[in-house]
């Protein structure tokens, strides 16, 4: 059973920053792209940032020069670097891996890390 476990979220002030990571484990597969997403209440989970597996690398408009995301492929993991925090990105951030089985293709998700960013 393939599982993402991130780890990294917390509390930080305005225009700091902060690292988030997630690692995938738990058998033979092959992953082709990892992303990362948050939801706040109430609200839509939107895509943050993503990577496929030739380092094609997106990022919504809210995050650009901001946020950067990352691939160990060796170490199945992905990172998001968060500089110049603001209170807007406030979520729990939810990494996600489009992961091949054999010939089949499957989503996983991890469980989600809570980013707060206040004074």
């Amino acid at each position: 059973q393939v599982q993402l476990v991130e780890s990294g979220g917390g509390l930080v002030q305005p225009g700091g920053s902060l690292g988030l990571s997630c690692t995938a484990s738990g058998g033979i597969f092959s992953i082709n792209a990892m992303a990362w997403y948050r939801q706040v209440p109430g609200k839509q989970r939107l895509l943050v940032a993503d990577i496929i597996d030739d380092g094609t690398t997106y990022y919504a408009d809210s995050v650009k020069g901001r946020f950067t995301i990352a691939r160990d492929t060796a170490k199945r993991t992905v990172y998001l670097q968060m500089n110049t925090l603001k209170p807007e990105d406030t979520a729990v951030y939810y990494c996600k891996a489009d992961v091949q089985i054999g010939g089949d293709l499957m989503v996983r998700w991890g469980q989600g890390t809570q980013v707060t960013v206040s004074s």
